[in-house]
């Protein structure tokens, strides 16, 4: 019956009242001519996570989709979200080696999530506006930015350092930094280039990626991780619709994710 909603959450609630863990699974219906004017979890799925979660059990919430979600009537009721995208025929194995700890995820989002729809278009990578990017009603940040993403490690970044910091245009820099696993646990983290042309011809994002790498520390291990700035990476369409690089300062940012930068510097190209 259509109108049985109810009836299978209390069968749910039931269910985690009995269990040490509640994991429910809960997705968006997505595909051609199926656009959505509003991001949040469709039916009554959002009552069944406030509800389950009214329990006082662990709850982990699995969402399954291929595009951003808003979460804000419920993400402050729960502790853990795990987002397994499509995974196919082997996610059941895969979700399950991640809520065990049998497996330690390092996965990053390639999209903004927004916290709420009158947020969009919201991207990591926009131009300056020369405004504040808060409304007056709503805080302007993302609820999950660009590259974000969580495992059971955490990572420290340090020493960021050059090569050289001053170079032509048809040259390279090489910029490293340090990065430690200070958690008990093995794990991989992404770590993400990022690069600002401070004054240009035209305007240029704020950030644009770089170039990433995901590196496997174990425990306590540290590692050095290098970059080529090259003048590909440097690089822009001028107002003739030619690639050009531009002779100016450049802002080479490290980080987690767009929004959770950890070490920083500016580079200077010359003529």
């Amino acid at each position: 019956m259509a109108n049985d909603w109810q009836k299978k959450i209390d069968e749910a609630i039931d269910a985690a009242k009995k269990s040490e863990v509640a994991v429910v699974v809960v997705g968006i219906e997505e595909g051609e001519s199926l656009d959505r004017a509003y991001l949040g979890l469709p039916g009554h799925q959002e009552e069944m996570i406030n509800q389950v979660a009214a329990t006082g059990k662990p709850v982990v919430v699995v969402l399954i989709g291929g595009s951003a979600i808003t979460m804000s009537k419920w993400i402050n009721n729960v502790p853990s979200i795990l987002d397994a995208w499509y995974p196919g025929e082997e996610g059941g194995n895969a979700v399950a080696n991640v809520l065990f700890g049998d497996y330690n995820p390092a996965g990053r989002l390639p999209i903004t999530f927004p916290v709420f729809e009158g947020q969009l278009p919201l991207v990591y990578n926009h131009k300056p506006t020369g405004r504040t990017d808060d409304y007056i009603n709503l805080n302007g940040q993302p609820l999950f930015p660009f590259g974000f993403g969580l495992s059971y490690s955490a990572f420290e970044y340090s020493n960021l350092r050059f090569d050289k910091k001053q170079f032509g245009k048809t040259d390279s820099a090489k910029v490293y930094c340090t990065i430690k696993n200070t958690s008990n646990r093995d794990g991989e983290e992404v770590v993400q280039l990022y690069i600002r042309d401070l004054l240009s011809s035209l305007a240029q994002p704020i950030k644009q990626l770089k170039g990433f790498q995901r590196i496997s520390l174990k425990a306590g291990e540290s590692k050095e991780v290098a970059f080529s700035i090259t003048p590909e990476l440097l690089k822009m369409l001028n107002a003739n619709m030619q690639w050009v690089v531009e002779s100016g300062e450049f802002r080479i940012m490290i980080g987690a994710s767009s929004k959770d930068i950890r070490l920083r510097d500016v580079v200077s190209v010359i003529e």
